[in-house]
Order: C-alpha cells, then sequence, then structure tokens
C-alpha cells in the first residue's frame, strides 16, 4: 500500500489498541453521515460536498486545528474526497493519509482474539459491531455466524490448520447478509440453523434445542432461545456460552424485526424474558460470547455470567433477575430505537427469498441497531 493511504485494518488496530497518541482520524463526510457511524475517538469536519467541487478553503481554514506531530488518516465514504483532503494536507506539510476505501473499508475490517474462552477464537468487525466465532477441539471446527467475507475465515482455518467440519447461524439475521451457507457451500460442510428460521432455504441441517454438533471429542450443545427471532438458538461449548443476539453484554436482541406491531412485540418480548430466564440458570462461570456488541472496548468482547447479572448496566437483564415480565416487556415497547438499515432485504437474502446483488456490501453498513434498547 502506498504511503498515501492507510489501510482500514492498521486504523481499527491502532484506535483499539490505543496507539492512537500518533494518529488522529479525520473523518470529512457530512455531519448526519458522522453522527450516524463513525469511526470511535475520530475528529469530523464537515466538508465533504466541498471536497467534492475541489474546493479547499474550509479546511485550510482550520489547519491550526490540526496536529502537526502526528499521522493523519482521513476518511470519508468511499476515498475519494479523503484523498484529496489528504493530498491537500501534505502539500501543507502534515503527514496525512486517505483511509482505503473510507468508511466502506472500516465496514469490511474483521480482528481475530483468542482467550475470550478455551478453543474460541473471536471474530470482531469494530465498524459494523458484529461479533463471529470458530469453535474448534482436535482440529475440528465448527463457524459460527460468519459474515458475507469468507476468506476471512478460510484465512484463519487455514492458518490454524482446523478442518471445518459445520456452519451455523444462530438466527436469520437482519443487520448483515450471513455468508453461512456460501462457506458451507465451499468446504462442502452442513449448514445449521433452526428450523422456525429456516425461510425458503434449501439443503439446511435444521437444529432444535436439545440437539449437539460434534467437534473433535466435543460438542457445540443447542438452546432454543426464541425472542429475537422464532428460531434464534445460543450455543453452549464447555464454559462458554455463544449467545447470539440473544444476551449482549450491555442488553438483549430486540423482538420487533419479524412483526412490528405492538402485539406481536409484546409476544415475542415474553418468550425472549422466558429464553432468558433459562440461559441466567446456566452457571455463574458461563462466560457470555454476544453476537454483537456496541461501544464495549475491552477485547475479545466476553463476560462471565455471574458478573453481568450483577452489573447494572444491562438493565433489561436485571428485570430478568428481579422476575419482573412486566417491566422487562414495557422497557422494551417503549425504547426501541430505530431498525437496522435495510433490515428487510437483508432478511429475505438471508431467509433464501431473494439473491444479493451488487449491493450486498453496502447493504449492510451502518451502525448495528440490534439491541432492544
Amino acid at each position: 500500500m502506498s504511503n498515501t493511504v492507510i489501510a482500514p485494518s492498521e486504523v481499527a488496530r491502532r484506535v483499539e489498541e490505543d496507539d492512537t497518541e500518533d494518529l488522529f482520524v479525520l473523518d470529512v463526510r457530512n455531519e448526519d453521515a458522522y453522527e450516524e457511524w463513525r469511526i470511535p475517538t475520530s475528529t469530523n469536519l464537515p466538508i465533504y460536498d466541498e471536497l467534492l467541487d475541489h474546493d479547499f478553503s474550509t479546511l485550510a481554514d482550520h489547519l491550526e486545528d490540526l496536529p502537526e506531530r502526528q499521522e493523519i488518516a482521513v476518511v470519508c465514504v468511499g476515498g475519494l474526497t479523503s484523498a484529496r483532503a489528504a493530498e491537500f494536507l501534505r502539500e501543507e506539510g502534515f503527514d496525512a493519509k486517505s483511509v482505503d476505501d473510507g468508511m466502506n473499508g472500516w465496514g469490511r475490517v474483521h480482528r481475530e482474539y483468542d482467550g475470550a474462552a478455551d478453543d474460541v477464537i473471536q471474530i470482531v468487525r469494530p465498524g459494523t459491531g458484529c461479533v463471529s466465532y470458530i469453535v474448534h477441539d482436535d482440529g475440528e471446527a465448527v463457524v459460527v455466524d460468519p459474515s458475507q467475507y469468507i476468506n476471512q475465515y478460510l484465512d484463519v482455518v487455514d492458518a490454524r490448520g482446523l478442518k471445518v467440519v459445520g456452519v451455523a447461524d444462530t438466527h436469520a439475521h437482519a443487520d448483515h447478509i450471513s455468508g453461512a451457507r456460501r462457506l458451507a457451500g465451499e468446504l462442502n460442510v452442513p449448514y445449521y440453523l433452526h428450523d422456525e428460521d429456516a425461510g425458503d432455504l434449501n439443503e439446511v441441517t435444521e437444529l432444535e434445542g436439545g440437539d449437539a454438533i460434534a467437534i473433535g471429542e466435543r460438542e457445540l450443545d443447542v438452546h432454543h432461545t426464541p425472542g429475537h427471532t422464532p428460531g434464534s438458538i445460543s450455543f453452549a461449548f464447555g464454559d462458554a456460552l455463544l449467545s447470539g443476539d440473544t444476551l449482549f453484554l450491555r442488553s438483549v436482541g430486540r423482538p420487533d424485526l419479524e412483526d412490528s406491531t405492538e402485539a406481536a412485540i409484546r409476544t415475542a418480548a415474553s418468550e425472549l424474558f422466558d429464553s432468558l430466564d433459562r440461559l441466567t440458570d446456566l452457571d455463574e462461570t458461563t462466560i457470555v460470547l454476544p453476537g454483537h456488541f456496541s461501544d464495549e472496548s475491552t477485547r475479545p468482547i466476553a463476560t462471565e455470567l455471574g458478573e453481568l447479572r450483577a452489573e447494572t448496566t444491562n438493565e433489561l437483564l436485571s428485570f430478568v433477575a428481579d422476575d419482573d415480565e412486566e417491566a422487562f416487556v414495557e422497557t422494551i415497547v417503549e425504547s426501541l430505537s430505530e431498525e437496522p438499515a435495510n433490515y428487510n432485504e437483508i432478511k429475505q437474502i438471508n431467509w433464501g427469498k431473494e439473491q444479493p446483488g451488487g449491493d450486498a456490501e453496502a447493504l449492510e453498513l451502518g451502525p448495528n441497531n440490534c439491541a432492544a434498547n
């Protein structure tokens, strides 16, 4: 990569590792786009429209606000206007680079972590808040909730000498296009999904609560945890719980993406309450590994169930601990945020009712809104 461009993966590494003393991220998109979705620690200078017209006057007016001794990573939507801004800044004596492919590239970053739980590899997408997993034992592996960028997972298993024996989704996703079917087809292994979330899909190995997927000498145990979707499941593997979109560290999965009528939301919220009630009966040392995160900065993203129950950061889970289903349901109904972008179209693709088109990557870009509050 040239010295005029910086990879979004490098930006993610330095932001995440708090190695930003020498990095200043300058976002030149318009303010509304920045407020909706941005790189953590970035600074916004809304000059996108000006840069499209090769107008650098506002940027010139703000030169004194920019650090002279830090590397400046300029980001826009797709890397065009940021490249113009970075070139202008270099001519003014700044060490400026354009983030390759802009926020589009940021949304494709995947980062790999060990240490979440024994024999579990966590794959985090910092730009979308999505988390997926590779669970392995004795050289065999099952990939859980992979993104559409399946080469990310193939590279990890190849580097570790693992043989994938199955691919699973915890549910039919609404926020991102699943790569599970394509990955399973590429490797000629089963694709696992609960039958209530299978839609029009063919060649699915349907799961039910109480089932188990063999991995080496161990098993991935299936818990049916409906609420976010009718077919939502969570996986137990040793002391780890891959909770999908049922339980997050600071919230729970929203129950309105199947049917947004209030009656349906209340019914699904009650089902979610029961599912969480069952999950919280697990041993307090169980390590919760969620399918999404918000602004948690620690990596890997994991918390023991006992600590999660004792903390006050997950209000909805505290209602479960207090056996207060009414407060749980009412809080969800009253506090739902905006739906994930393009969620209806994404659901249709993940149900097999539509085929992904040329805009498949763009469909899932933006903030994650799968939490109930």
